[in-house]
This record gives C-alpha cells, sequence and structure tokens, in this order.
C-alpha cells in the first residue's frame, strides 16, 4: 500500500490521493511517520462493508447451527441480562 503524508495532504490535497488511487485501491496516510489512516475510493469501501457483512452473517449462521443461541422472549431476555449484572457486580 502506498503512503502518503499528512504534508502531501496539505500541499497537493485530493489531487494527491486521486493520484495513488488510480494505481491501488488503498493509500496510507501517515503522521509523523506513523502510518495514521486509510483512504479509498467509495466502490472499494462499499465492498468491504459487504465483506464484512457476509463474514458476520456466516458466522450467525455458523453459531445457529452449533446451538449457541438463546430463543427467549424480551422480558426473559432482560431478566436474564438483569441476573448476569447483579452476578457481575457481585465480583
Amino acid at each position: 500500500m502506498q503512503q502518503l503524508t499528512a504534508n502531501d495532504l496539505k500541499v497537493r490535497g485530493i489531487a494527491a490521493i486521486e493520484s495513488v488511487l488510480a494505481e491501488q485501491t488503498e493509500a496510507a496516510i501517515s503522521v509523523r511517520g506513523k502510518e495514521r489512516f486509510v483512504v479509498m475510493d467509495m466502490a472499494h469501501y462499499h465492498y468491504l462493508r459487504e465483506c464484512e457483512l457476509e463474514a458476520a452473517l456466516m458466522q450467525s449462521k455458523a453459531d445457529l447451527a452449533a446451538g449457541r443461541v438463546v430463543q427467549e422472549t424480551a422480558q426473559d431476555h432482560m431478566a436474564r441480562l438483569d441476573a448476569l449484572l447483579s452476578d457481575n457486580a457481585g465480583h
């Protein structure tokens, strides 16, 4: 991943980002020599978000298949949370 400095952005602005993103999907922005931020175009961001959501869905399906779920009413859920909070307050 190509790196842009905060000074590059200060001097060249968005043009600095656009020049890097014309060749790569992401660019790291460094501040005082340390990578602090990543910039990318919106299409790549949306692709990564979709991947993230797909991974979360797969994990949820795996939890369901493995029985790592609790099915209960809202009232039962609140009672269970209250009990957990009470147990943790005693420790």
